[in-house]
């Protein structure tokens, strides 16, 4: 479950500097573990950029941040490059972490349905303990609320 105070999932994935990680490797320093649908789209952007802006609030209060999409490496690093994003990003591209999280979710767009992320965040503590969860997220001011959280 990924309720706030289980545990978050052991869960492994690829980073966007062709580096393997787990979520176990981010213990001892809270995480802000953000899912998103696609790079380079709009609303992604949009989240990515925020969160990028805050990175040194985050930083000083020694918050890492890891956005997660089923995206490759590659396309990854094209979206970092491309609008210099401060914040690291995960390939999901077995949907792995995706369904550990449960944020394969079934959507709806112009009468049809589909499978996607949906767009959650998920602050994990420094034990790796889920401490908040923001569901159906909308990108404006979200990247304020999480960091608010996070020094709260």
């Amino acid at each position: 479950m990924t309720d706030v105070g289980s545990m978050a999932p052991g869960v492994s994935f690829d980073l966007a500097d062709g580096s393997r990680a787990s979520l176990a490797d981010y213990r001892g320093n809270p995480l802000v573990l953000y899912f998103y649908p696609k790079d380079d789209t709009p609303g992604c952007t949009n989240e990515a950029n925020a969160f990028s802006a805050l990175m040194p609030q985050f930083e000083k209060a020694g918050v890492a941040v890891l956005g997660v999409s089923k995206d490759s490496v590659k396309s990854h690093a094209k979206f970092i490059a491309k609008y210099d994003l401060k914040v690291a990003l995960a390939a999901d591209a077995d949907g792995s972490v995706c369904d550990a999280f449960g944020v394969w979710v079934e959507k709806s767009m112009y009468g049809k349905t589909y499978f996607g992320i949906e767009r959650a965040t998920f602050l994990i503590d420094a034990k790796g303990r889920i401490g908040q969860v923001w569901r159906k997220v909308k990108v404006p001011e979200h990247a304020e609320s999480v960091l608010a959280a996070t020094i709260a």
